[in-house]
C-alpha cells in the first residue's frame, strides 16, 4: 500500500490524499482511492488549482470526500473535467452541502473571472492566473451527478479487498473522519488507515460532538490548532454584544467574514439569543450569501444530525436560526442595497477568509470607516486577505486597488469548527493499540512539526509531516 500527499502538506488548505491499494485479481494496476480534493487558499499555493492533478484523472477509482468545505471539495469539479469517472462517496448531509458548495464555486469563478479581466483591461496589467474560471456552473453540475451517500457507521464496500467507514468528525454538518479497511490474500490480518478530516470540537451548539475512532494502523491527522489551545477569551455572547452596542454608539458597521457552512448558523444562533434577551438592539442582520442561507435552510432538512439541544428547541417551536431583524439577501442587488443604509447593521458575508465572494464589497465600503468593525470569527491563514487585515498592516489591497485600514478589527475566538491541540490530542488518544505512524497535514509547517514533536515526545508514536508530493509506502 502506498499513500501520497497532494495537498494541505505543511500548510493547512488544499486537502487531498491518494490511497493505493493492491488491485482485484483482473488487473495489474493498484486500486486507486483519493480523500478530498479540495481548493488551495493561501496565495503563496494559489497556482497549484490550475495545475493538473499530479496522478491521471482517470486512474482513480474513487473519492471518498470528509466534508464539504471549499478546501476539501473545490477541486473536484475540475478533477472530473480532467478525466474522474468513478463516484464520490460522503455522507447524507455532505452530499447536499458539496452540491451548494460547488455550484457556489462554479458560479464566483465566472463572475470573479469577468471581474478581473474588466479589471485588468482597465488597468492595462497582464494577471499572474489564467483569466478564465477554474471550472464553471456547467462543470460543477457534471460532478455533483456522482456524488453518493452512506450513513454515519455503516462500512461501505469500495472493492473485494477494502470497505470504508464514516464516523461523525463534529466539525460542521455531515463532516466525518473516516477509516478505510484493507484485507488481501497477502495480509495476515486487516490494515486500517484513518483520516481524520476536520476534527470539531467537544460541547458547541448545533453540531454533534466528534466521535472518535478505537482502533487504527495508520492515522492522517489535521493539525490546525495542533501548537495551541483555544482560550477562554470570555463568553462568546459577551465579546459579539459589545461589539455590536460599540458600533451602534459609533454609527458604524459590523462586518464579520463568515464561512457559510456552520460558522454562519452558529453566528445566528448567538445573535438571535442576543436579540431575543435584548442585549443588543434590534439592528438590521444581514446574512450576505446565497450559499449561506442555502445552507441554513438545509439545516433544518438535516436536523436529525444537530445536536440534542438544538433538535428540542426546533421541536418546540423556537427556531434558534429565525429572529426578527434578519434579512437574507440571495440576489446581488440585494447585496449592493447593503451599504446605502444609514446606521449600524451586521453584515455576514463570505469568504470566512476574505479570499472570494461579497465580503470583499463590503470589505471595500468599510475598511476606510473609523466608525466600521471587522470582526473575524475563525482561523485566518497568514497568506489570505484575512490574514493581511489581523496582521495590522495600514494599507491593504482590495479588488486591485491600496486601501487605508482605518476600521477597527476584532477577533472573536471561542467559535473555531476545530479542535484545539488538547482536543486533538484526546482524539488521537482513544486509538488504542497506538497506531504504528502519525502523518499530520491540515495545519501551517510550523504548527504541524511542533505537534509532531510532542506526539513523538508523550505519545512515543512515529510521526511524519509530509512535503507536498511526497509518497510513503505503508506495511
Amino acid at each position: 500500500m502506498k499513500i501520497t500527499f497532494l495537498g494541505a502538506n505543511r500548510q493547512v488548505t488544499g486537502s487531498s490524499y491518494l490511497l493505493e491499494i493492491p488491485g482485484l485479481k483482473d488487473r495489474r494496476s493498484p486500486f486507486r482511492i483519493m480523500v478530498d480534493h479540495g481548493m488551495f487558499q493561501e496565495r503563496k499555493f494559489l497556482g497549484r488549482n490550475w495545475e493538473d492533478c499530479p496522478v491521471p484523472a482517470k486512474s482513480i477509482d474513487v473519492l471518498l470526500l470528509t466534508h464539504a468545505h471549499l478546501d476539501h471539495c473545490g477541486r473536484i469539479p475540475r478533477l472530473v473535467e480532467e478525466g474522474f469517472r468513478g463516484p464520490i462517496i460522503t455522507t447524507e448531509p455532505s452530499v447536499d452541502l458539496a452540491r451548494i458548495v460547488m455550484t457556489d464555486s462554479g458560479r464566483i469563478q465566472e463572475e470573479d473571472a469577468k471581474y478581473k479581466a474588466k479589471r485588468f483591461r482597465k488597468q492595462k496589467r497582464k494577471p499572474k492566473y489564467p483569466i478564465e474560471p477554474l471550472y464553471d456552473s456547467k462543470q460543477a453540475a457534471k460532478a455533483i451527478k456522482k456524488l453518493e451517500s452512506v450513513a454515519f457507521g455503516a462500512c461501505h464496500e469500495l472493492n473485494e479487498h477494502a470497505s470504508v467507514c464514516f464516523h461523525d468528525a463534529g466539525h460542521v454538518l455531515g463532516s466525518a473522519s473516516l477509516t478505510v479497511t484493507v484485507k488481501t490474500p497477502e495480509m495476515d490480518e486487516p490494515r486500517t488507515i484513518l483520516f481524520s478530516g476536520d476534527i470539531g470540537q467537544w460541547d458547541r451548539p448545533l453540531i454533534p460532538d466528534p466521535t472518535p475512532v478505537a482502533q487504527a494502523d495508520y492515522v492522517i491527522m489535521e493539525s490546525t490548532y495542533g501548537n495551541r489551545e483555544h482560550k477562554d477569551h470570555g463568553s462568546v455572547e459577551d465579546v459579539l454584544a459589545k461589539t455590536v452596542n460599540e458600533a451602534v454608539e459609533r454609527g458604524g458597521n459590523v462586518v464579520i467574514p463568515t464561512f457559510a457552512i456552520e460558522r454562519a448558523q452558529e453566528l445566528l444562533y448567538h445573535l438571535g439569543r442576543l436579540v431575543d434577551s435584548k442585549t443588543i438592539p434590534q439592528v438590521p442582520v444581514f446574512l450576505d450569501s446565497p450559499m449561506a442561507i442555502n445552507v441554513t435552510e438545509l439545516f433544518e432538512k438535516n436536523k436529525s444530525f444537530l445536536d440534542g439541544e438544538t433538535r428540542s428547541q426546533m421541536a418546540s417551536g423556537n427556531d434558534p436560526l429565525d429572529f426578527p431583524g434578519l434579512f437574507m439577501s440571495r440576489s446581488p442587488k440585494d447585496s449592493r442595497a447593503i451599504n446605502s443604509i444609514k446606521g449600524t447593521a451586521v453584515i455576514l458575508a463570505g469568504s470566512g477568509m476574505c479570499t472570494g465572494g461579497r465580503i470583499k464589497h463590503h470589505l471595500k465600503h468599510n475598511i476606510g470607516r473609523p466608525e466600521s468593525v471587522i470582526l473575524f470569527v475563525g482561523y485566518q491563514s497568514p497568506d489570505t486577505l484575512g490574514g493581511q487585515i489581523v496582521s495590522g498592516k495600514e494599507e491593504i489591497r482590495i479588488h486591485g486597488e491600496m486601501r487605508p485600514m482605518k476600521a477597527k478589527v476584532e477577533r472573536l475566538y471561542g467559535m473555531s469548527a476545530h479542535a484545539d491541540r488538547t482536543d486533538l490530542l484526546r482524539w488521537l488518544d482513544v486509538v488504542q493499540p497506538r497506531p504504528k505512524r502519525v502523518f499530520l497535514t491540515h495545519g501551517a509547517e510550523s504548527v504541524a512539526v511542533a505537534m509532531g514533536d510532542e506526539i513523538r515526545k508523550t505519545r512515543k508514536i512515529d510521526v511524519t509531516v509530509p512535503e507536498y508530493g511526497q509518497s510513503v509506502e505503508l506495511e
